[in-house]
């Protein structure tokens, strides 16, 4: 048994991980990882950089670029065009990034589920009751992403923005151990609830991304990029962004996870399974004829 796979074997195991990603100081980790994945020191760089390699299942084959100035632009990386080609079919929204595909299915009234016995209320994600009212009895896909994946996330069809509300809050670890341990657990943690409306269908679409221990940011390229959502505290932000579908919406800086809400009419594509990875562009929901 080689080194490496002794170590994952060592970290994945329940009360290891959960002890080492959430039992420290969440908040002050995530802004520490901020800091250090920007050090453009060669040595500094290079070491980061095999050690998130070693640690993650990193495929980097289809970035547009090898050669990266810190670990942050590894983590932020550009793809080579065409490497995430959207599904063209009209009726089809695509997934909107790279991911492990989490707990999905119907949003009963406004119940949905974190994981399998952890429900939470839709109404405890999203502020807004007008807006909750607009998905109940839809559906819900949670997309998460790991360390070692692609960390940008597109728009699933053409759509339009209207808003962007962020939301502050604690920053657990998102992966299926910690869902299992903490109720509500998207509900504590910082995101950005994206309002949307699908410009072809004319029915509303939501895009929650989920911020986690170690992200040290979600920043969305139809807003100011240059400026983690964070940093001007909570608030809603009302846009009139036009993207058409597969266009790049914004990036996480580590792994966590984006929630997909849509109202009834849409059911799941034929591929999509819990636990499955999928990639951007891919056939997620399929709107019902």
């Amino acid at each position: 048994m080689t080194l490496h796979t002794r170590l994952m074997r060592f970290l994945l195991q329940e009360d290891v991980n959960f002890l080492l990603t959430n039992r420290l100081p969440r908040r002050f980790a995530t802004q520490a990882m901020g800091r250090f994945s920007r050090i453009r020191q060669p040595l500094v760089r290079d070491l980061s950089i095999r050690a998130w390699r070693f640690f993650s299942d990193v495929d980097l084959s289809d970035s547009a670029t090898m050669r990266f100035e810190s670990l942050h632009d590894a983590f932020t990386r550009a793809l080579t065009p065409g490497a995430r080609p959207a599904d063209p079919d009209p009726d089809v929204l695509a997934s909107p990034c790279d991911a492990i595909v989490g707990a999905h299915g119907r949003i009963d009234d406004d119940r949905l589920y974190q994981i399998k016995g952890f429900p939470y209320r839709l109404g405890d994600l999203i502020p807004d009751g007008a807006v909750v009212d607009r998905f109940r009895g839809g559906s819900f896909v949670t997309l998460r992403l790991t360390a070692g994946m692609y960390h940008r996330f597109h728009a699933p069809h053409d759509l339009v923005v209207r808003a962007v509300t962020y939301i502050s809050g604690d920053c657990w670890n998102v992966n299926p151990i910690a869902l299992k341990r903490v109720e509500r657990l998207f509900c504590r943690n910082e995101r950005a609830v994206i309002e949307a409306d699908l410009a072809a269908i004319g029915a509303p679409i939501l895009l929650v991304p989920v911020a986690a221990i170690l992200v040290a940011s979600i920043r969305l390229t139809f807003l100011d990029t240059q400026k983690a959502l964070r940093e001007d505290g909570p608030r809603r932000i009302a846009c009139d962004a036009r993207l058409s579908k597969g266009a790049e919406m914004g990036w996480f800086e580590h792994g966590s996870t984006i929630i997909l809400f849509v109202p009834p009419g849409f059911a799941p594509a034929d591929t999509i399974d819990e636990g499955r990875p999928v990639r951007a562009g891919e056939a997620l929901l399929r709107r019902a004829r």
